[in-house]
C-alpha cells in the first residue's frame, strides 16, 4: 500500500494530504471545525458564488465565516467572469483566506447553465482567462477542481490541467467523473493517473473514496499524491482521521465507541444552533443526526421523530435517549 507523505501548495505545507472535499450545505463552519478536530489534514469551504461574494450577499458571508480551529483557511469559488473572480478571490484573501480554490467541476444545472462549474471545462480558453485573473489578483496559492472532462468523447482533464499549471495554479483536485456522470456509476481512479503524468505540481484524488479499501486503491490507480473525501464523512466526521492513522502513520483504524458517536452528534447540533440560531440550525441539523444514526437499532424511528419536532429541547432528549437505549440494551 502507498503511503502518503508531505506535500506544498506554492507557500504552504500540508503535513498529511487527506482533505475535506467542499459540499454544498454541508461544510459549513460547524461541519468544517468538527472534522478537522478530528485531524483532517485541511478543510475546504463550500463553494461561493462570486458575484455574490462581490454583493456580500448576507447568506454569503455566512457561508465564508470561519474559524481559526479549522487551520488552514481554504475559500472555494465559483464563477464565469474573470474580473469578478479575481475580486471575489482578493475579498476572501482580505478576510484570510490562505489558499483560492476555483471550482470547474460543479456538475448541477443551475451552475452550469450560468458558464460556471464544470460548463468551464468545455471552454479552454475562457478557463485559462479564469485561472490567469485569479492567480494575478492574490498573493496566496491558488487551486483547482475539476472533473475528467464534460463526458467521455471530451476527457480533456490532463490538458487543462497543464494550462492550470502554466497560469500559476498550485494544485488540482480531480473528481474521477465527467460532468454527464453526475454522482452515478463508479468513480474512474485510473484516469486520474493522466492529470498527474501532464502536470509537476500535486494531484489530488477524489470520488467514492468511503472506505479504507477505496482510500488505498484510489490512491493506487491515480498516482495522486493525496486524497480529497466528501461523502464519505456524512455521518462520519472521524472519516478523514482514520484513513491518515491508516495510509500515513500505519496504525489501524479505530472505530469511534457509542458514546463518542453521541457526544459528536450532540455538540455538532450546538454548533449549528449558535452558527444559524434555533430555528435554521435545527433544520440544517436533521440531516446530519440523520446520516450519524443511520445503521443503528431503530434509527428510522428515530429520525421521523426528530424530522416531525420543531422542539430543540425535545431533539436533545430524542437523541439522548436514543443512544441510552442501545447502550441499555448493550449492556
Amino acid at each position: 500500500m502507498r503511503t502518503l507523505k508531505p506535500i506544498h501548495i506554492g507557500s504552504v505545507k500540508l503535513d498529511t494530504p487527506v482533505i475535506l472535499a467542499p459540499m454544498a450545505g454541508v461544510t459549513d463552519m460547524p461541519f468544517r471545525r468538527l472534522v478537522k478536530k478530528f485531524g483532517a489534514g485541511m478543510v475546504v469551504s463550500e463553494m461561493i458564488a462570486s458575484q455574490a461574494m462581490i454583493r456580500e450577499c448576507s447568506k454569503t458571508m455566512q457561508m465564508i465565516q470561519r474559524s481559526d480551529d479549522e487551520g488552514i483557511s481554504v475559500v472555494q469559488l465559483a464563477g464565469s467572469d474573470p474580473v469578478v473572480m479575481g475580486d471575489a478571490a482578493k475579498l476572501n484573501v482580505d478576510r484570510g483566506a490562505n489558499i483560492i480554490d476555483i471550482n470547474f467541476g460543479c456538475p448541477v444545472k443551475k451552475i452550469v447553465n450560468g458558464n460556471a462549474g464544470s460548463s468551464l471545462m468545455r471552454d479552454e480558453v475562457h478557463a485559462a482567462k479564469i485561472l490567469d485573473a485569479v492567480v494575478k489578483a492574490v498573493n496566496v496559492p491558488v487551486t483547482l477542481k475539476m472533473r475528467l472532462g464534460w463526458n467521455s468523447e471530451n476527457m480533456n482533464a490532463p490538458r487543462l490541467a497543464a494550462i492550470a499549471e502554466e497560469c500559476g495554479v498550485k494544485m488540482i483536485t480531480v473528481h474521477g467523473r465527467t460532468r454527464c456522470q453526475f454522482y452515478g456509476g463508479q468513480a474512474n481512479w485510473a484516469a486520474i493517473h493522466d492529470v498527474k503524468d501532464a502536470v509537476k505540481i500535486p494531484v489530488i484524488a477524489n470520488g467514492d473514496i468511503n472506505s479504507f479499501e477505496s482510500a488505498a486503491l484510489a490512491l493506487e490507480l491515480s498516482g495522486a499524491d493525496g486524497l480529497m473525501i466528501g461523502r464519505g464523512t456524512l455521518g462520519r466526521p472521524w472519516f478523514i482521521n482514520q484513513v491518515i492513522e491508516h495510509m500515513v502513520n500505519g496504525q489501524p483504524a479505530v472505530s469511534p465507541s457509542l458514546d463518542v458517536i453521541h457526544a459528536t452528534m450532540t455538540g455538532h447540533l450546538e454548533s449549528m444552533l449558535a452558527h444559524y440560531g434555533d430555528y435554521a440550525g435545527l433544520r440544517i441539523a436533521r440531516k446530519h443526526i440523520g446520516w450519524y444514526s443511520k445503521g443503528l437499532p431503530n434509527s428510522s424511528e428515530f429520525r421521523a421523530a426528530v424530522n416531525n419536532s420543531a422542539d430543540i429541547q425535545k431533539v436533545r432528549l430524542l437523541i439522548d435517549d436514543f443512544f441510552h437505549s442501545i447502550l441499555d440494551k448493550a449492556a
